[in-house]
């Protein structure tokens, strides 16, 4: 015999009181159960519309990346995860070399005398190396550029002994030599089993665990051999997919690679599978007019991609104090549509359609705000040795950058303001 499921469950805006008050009254065979039937994966709550299931995968999992596969892209990665962030990242190359350099100082005396150093950060990978007595050498070239939160740069120490997870695939996305530094188009989207709201963006140059919430699966353009030929990561088999669909044979896979980032960014496709998108990795719907879709996610990647030198929005600065060390305030005020910056000059003319470009529960421009504000560093040791960021070193900097965002957020809300209020996708027959 076969178990069944009954369901009932109280309003979530009821209180703790109300809900026991009513359990005190109510007989258990007055209580409405629902009978319930899970789906195929066995959710028997916030059950979800099944055609999910027919689009196309964007990543298979269960799958090496020497198997073949029925998804649209080959290779995928996580962010990296650097166990010690305090570390092994800067807006300063130069502050990051001299921490780099103290790091492996104290490391190197570590191996030798076989007692860690704890005025440095150690984890069960960098204690293995230690204990294979691997000594490590300080490598300039090994300090990169790399996409922190959204629309936030900064250098990263691209060393594995010094980065919890750095992968193969990280290598595979962005060359060997010079390391990490091929070019690339990679699409960043937050990885499942999260409670993060849903978000996207793309960079060109090496992802952070966390520039989407609380993980990052990136799915680059390209990948690279080891002697440096870059080979396409869309599968033959994507691109056999959307030409048969479509029958268009001039549907190429830089088409595809655009059109996923549309659609990843489509309103309604993202309310509607919310659900599906907090239990497993988004799959491709057909949309009608490919090409449409195509052409928005290029000027989407476009804006994204180079949003340290599109045209700034021409904000107005305004200096309303002459206060020798101003304190920094990086403070919104979203209604007057300006930003106080510290105590001396704000901005203001942001347009309130710059707000509405989201990035999780920031705004574009709020990530920006957030990242730059003076802080006082977790690890004891970089709080006393290397705390040396001060907002007034990158006021001008976050200006120019502001006033770009500006410009890329009013851009893309305008874009997506294009995109149709349903979802409405193709068979996949």
């Amino acid at each position: 015999m076969k178990a069944k499921i009954f369901y009932f469950t109280m309003k979530d805006e009821q209180t703790k009181e109300e809900k026991l008050d009513w359990f005190e009254r109510t007989k258990f065979a007055e209580i409405p159960f629902d009978h319930i039937t899970p789906d195929q994966k066995a959710n028997w709550v916030d059950l979800v519309d099944g055609d999910y299931e027919e689009f196309l995968l964007l990543i298979d999992k269960s799958r090496s990346a020497k198997e073949p596969h029925e998804a649209i892209f080959k290779i995928f990665s996580r962010g990296v995860e650097t166990g010690r962030d305090e570390w092994v990242y800067d807006f300063s190359s130069g502050d990051l070399e001299n921490k780099i350099k103290f790091f492996i100082g104290a490391y190197n005396q570590s191996v030798k005398s076989k007692e860690y150093d704890f005025r440095i950060k150690w984890n069960s990978s960098l204690k293995i190396h230690a204990e294979n007595k691997k000594y490590l050498d300080y490598q300039g070239d090994l300090i990169i550029r790399s996409i922190w939160r959204p629309f936030i740069n900064k250098y990263i120490y691209g060393e594995k002994s010094l980065n919890h997870r750095l992968t193969q695939n990280h290598y595979d996305m962005y060359g060997y030599r010079p390391v990490l530094r091929n070019k690339n188009h990679v699409i960043c989207c937050t990885d499942v089993g999260t409670q993060s709201p849903f978000m996207v963006t793309a960079t060109n140059c090496i992802p952070d665990l966390h520039l989407v919430g609380t993980a990052a699966q990136c799915l680059p353009l390209y990948r690279y051999e080891k002697d440096g030929s870059r080979i396409d990561n869309i599968t033959d088999w994507g691109l056999t997919q959307f030409q048969t669909h479509y029958s268009d044979r001039a549907i190429t896979k830089l088409d595809i690679f655009h059109y996923t980032y549309a659609l990843l960014h489509h309103p309604a496709y993202r309310t509607k599978y919310e659900l599906n998108l907090k239990r497993e990795f988004p799959r491709l719907p057909f949309y009608a007019d490919f090409h449409q879709w195509a052409t928005w996610g290029k000027a989407l990647m476009d804006l994204h991609l180079n949003y340290e030198t599109i045209e700034p929005y021409g904000l107005k600065r305004q200096e309303i104090a002459s206060k020798d060390k101003p304190k920094a305030k990086l403070k919104a005020d979203k209604l007057q549509g300006a930003i106080a910056l510290d105590e001396n000059t704000e901005l203001t003319g942001i347009p309130a359609i710059a707000w509405d470009y989201k990035l999780g529960n920031r705004s574009a421009l709020e990530w920006i705000l957030d990242q730059y504000k003076e802080k006082k560093p977790k690890d004891p040791t970089i709080a006393k040795l290397f705390n040396t960021y001060k907002f007034a070193d990158y006021k001008e900097q976050v200006i120019d950058l502001l006033d770009r965002v500006c410009t890329v957020s009013v851009k893309t809300m305008e874009i997506i303001q294009q995109m149709p209020d349903t979802v409405e996708h193709q068979s996949l027959d």
